[in-house]
Formats: structure tokens, sequence, C-alpha cells
């Protein structure tokens, strides 16, 4: 099982980070500790979407996706 999610910094709101897991809660206490460069500079994050997956080829799938032009401009329209 594979999840996909979107987060959003507490102290930033303008600022979102999508990534994909196996364990969402993990990930985003990582996310929370400083332990993603990406993301250690507008902790903490809350999730906004998490969307669960079986196939985990689908799952990276629709991550690539969000993390493109039209995918972030889908995820504004209907996430943010």
């Amino acid at each position: 099982m594979r999840c996909v999610y979107i987060l959003q910094s507490i102290p930033f709101l303008k600022q979102h980070y999508t990534g994909s897991t196996s364990d969402l809660t993990a990930r985003v206490a990582k996310h929370n500790a400083g332990g993603s460069p990406h993301t250690t500079r507008f902790k903490p994050w809350k999730v906004l979407v998490s969307i669960e997956f079986e196939d985990d080829a689908k799952a990276n799938a629709l991550e690539a996706y969000l993390k493109t032009g039209s995918g972030r401009a889908f995820a504004n329209k209907h996430f943010l």
C-alpha cells in the first residue's frame, strides 16, 4: 500500500510539498523533525490530502503528475 500526500506548512500557509510513502505517520514526523532538506525550512507541516493506492506504480505516477505544472494547477484547484 502506498500513499500520495500533500503537506501544507503551518507557519507558511502558501508552502506545499507533495510526496509518497508507505507509512504516512512516520514520513510526516520525519518532515517535521527536519529529516528532509526540501521541507526543513518550512516546518512544521500538516497533511492536507492523502490518497492510498494498492498499486505502487499508480501512486508513483500520481506523485510525478502532481509535481508537474499541470499537476500543481490541478492540486490548487481541487485540493488547496
